[in-house]
């Protein structure tokens, strides 16, 4: 009689619900203060805390750029892919700062960028980025962004934390 008791019981107390590790756009919106055109992450498939981040943009052929780069054949501009890379990078960390609202996490260095294939309408680039160092202002992020398994592009980026309320105008 105690199983079945103990049973009731267990079944009676909630399972801790387990973490989410991924992100739909409405997540990406409270995050990050991209948006369209400039928002280069669709969705996030896996995330660890602190650690690394999987995130999803899907290319296609109404993205704005395209216009101009090139006309006659599309190519996603380089420096854009690694800007998803940032932005993967960023959701991965503005996660974990409590007063994010106040604060924007921009650009400070872009180091070792390659670029090994092109990325054109119709691919999905899957962003994979890992912390190497990270502070609560500061951060240094390795990413590579996959189009069918083959590395496109890759880069280490660094990033800071500023107030989103500068003053005197500087950032």
């Amino acid at each position: 009689m105690t199983d079945n008791n103990q049973s009731a019981a267990d079944a009676a107390t909630p399972a801790a619900a387990p973490e989410k590790t991924g992100m739909e756009i409405g997540d990406i919106f409270k995050l990050l203060p991209h948006r369209y055109p400039f928002l280069l992450i669709d969705r996030v498939i896996e995330l660890v805390r602190t650690k690394s981040i999987v995130a999803v943009k899907n290319v296609t052929i109404g993205e704005p750029f395209f216009q101009g780069h090139f006309p006659d054949k599309p190519i996603m501009p380089g420096v854009l892919i690694v800007e998803a890379i940032a932005q993967a990078g960023g959701l991965l960390l503005l996660k974990e700062v409590p007063n994010r609202d106040e604060m924007l996490m921009v650009f400070t260095g872009i180091e070792r960028a390659r670029f090994r294939r092109p990325v054109v309408p119709g691919d999905q680039m899957r962003i994979e980025v890992c912390v190497k160092a990270w502070r609560i202002t500061a951060a240094r992020l390795e990413g590579k962004a996959y189009v069918d398994g083959k590395v496109a592009a890759e880069a280490t980026v660094t990033c800071r934390l500023v107030p989103r309320q500068a003053s005197g105008g500087n950032l």
